[in-house]
């Protein structure tokens, strides 16, 4: 039995594909992914954002290819990059083998869509020949004609039945490692197709809400829908499709995953919305905090409250805690534990550097217990 079995999230079992040297789907971590915006052809442009994705944590980048300059640029992309790159292809078959003989890890692709059988052979044949997988995409803003007319409209039993579709045509081919992703805008619509579609095949899946919006309204749409979703223990692979900055992506990703509980990345802060009761600045300490704790990727957790009505409870939950006390002094908890006092001047740097002492014994212990592990294995070697 487990103490906190409410908090359990029993993931869909799916086979898995390598994306690179990233698996996405069975027992695999669940991986963050964004798209680079910049034009493809631009090798340089591109790649000084793929880094940046890569310093925000991104486990896989796509890019648009939607022309030969784009291919053309791609090998360049692919040397540069630390992590996997996606080829994002819609309808010419050419642009798909110029990607993945040019080093793409996968292609997103619907194969029902690039011509005839001879086409889709081609380029199977590609993705085997460079150990590509694949991506299915479908959008319910651009289904099948067909479908539109069977269905009247985009609905989960049309977004399904062209995800199975595409499926079956690599299936025939004797091509088995792709993912799938059934997007809309709608909320709605996208956890109904994804719950669908994960009840009718055992692929694993790439969740998103797509066109979600703006920073703030599109993170709250993809937090509902995706959330709902990895609740549920469906999603194997996650991007948050914002029109913003590809980064904000890809710390929305880990911030919902973080919430979860299935992924844990940086310092989680608890903090509290702040009132009457608030002892210090609360919203400027914890937006300046959040600011100068970007760069730390060992997971942690820090709790700011501004008043003593939740602030010891908040901290005897978390490594380091902060609440609010009277008279401009305040109570610093380690492990749940009260440590110290600390006055008003000097909080953020007190606690900046509370933390990176933190993280350091954090890393400092798990390369210990590494080299413990190593040295008996070296000791049976020789």
């Amino acid at each position: 039995m487990t103490v906190r079995a409410y908090r359990e999230i029993q993931r869909r079992k799916s086979r898995q594909v390598m994306v690179g040297a990233v698996p996405v789907g069975g027992d695999a971590p669940i991986t963050v992914q964004s798209m680079t915006n910049t034009p493809t052809s631009d090798a340089a442009a591109t790649i000084a954002q793929v880094q940046a994705l890569e310093e925000a944590g991104a486990d896989i980048v796509r890019v648009s290819c939607p022309d030969v300059e784009s291919t053309a640029a791609l090998k360049a992309i692919v040397r540069a990059a630390k992590v996997p790159i996606v080829a994002d292809i819609h309808f010419h078959y050419k642009r798909a083998i110029e990607a993945a003989e040019a080093g793409a890890a996968c292609l997103r692709i619907n194969p029902g869509n690039i011509g005839s059988a001879a086409r889709v052979r081609e380029v199977v044949k590609a993705a085997r020949d460079h150990g590509c997988s694949m991506r299915i995409g479908v959008n319910a803003g651009s289904l099948e004609r067909h479908l539109l007319e069977k269905y009247g409209e985009p609905c989960p039993e049309a977004m399904v039945e062209s995800a199975l579709d595409h499926a079956r045509i690599l299936e025939d081919n004797d091509f088995r490692e792709f993912k799938i992703s059934c997007k809309a805008s709608d909320v709605f619509l996208a956890v109904a197709a994804y719950q669908q579609l994960a009840d009718a095949c055992d692929y694993p899946l790439h969740l998103g809400i797509t066109e979600a919006g703006g920073l703030r309204g599109g993170t709250v749409k993809s937090a509902i829908g995706m959330g709902s979703l990895l609740w549920a223990g469906i999603g194997d692979t996650i991007r948050v499709s914002l029109s913003a900055d590809p980064v904000e992506e890809i710390k929305a990703g880990f911030e919902i995953l973080k919430s979860l509980g299935l992924r844990r990345r940086g310092v989680t802060v608890i903090s509290c919305p702040s009132c009457a009761r608030q002892q210090f600045d609360v919203i400027r300490t914890v937006e300046i905090l959040e600011e100068r704790l970007a760069h730390i990727t060992t997971p942690m957790t820090l709790s700011v409250i501004g008043c003593v009505v939740n602030g010891p409870g908040e901290a005897r939950e978390t490594d380091l805690g902060f609440t609010g006390g009277g008279n401009n002094t305040h109570q610093v908890y380690v492990a749940g534990v009260p440590h110290h006092r600390l006055k008003d001047a000097g909080i953020v740097d007190h606690l900046v550097e509370m933390v990176e002492k933190k993280v350091a014994e954090i890393e400092a212990a798990k390369a210990a217990e590494t080299a413990a592990q190593v040295e008996p294995a070296d000791a049976a070697a020789s």
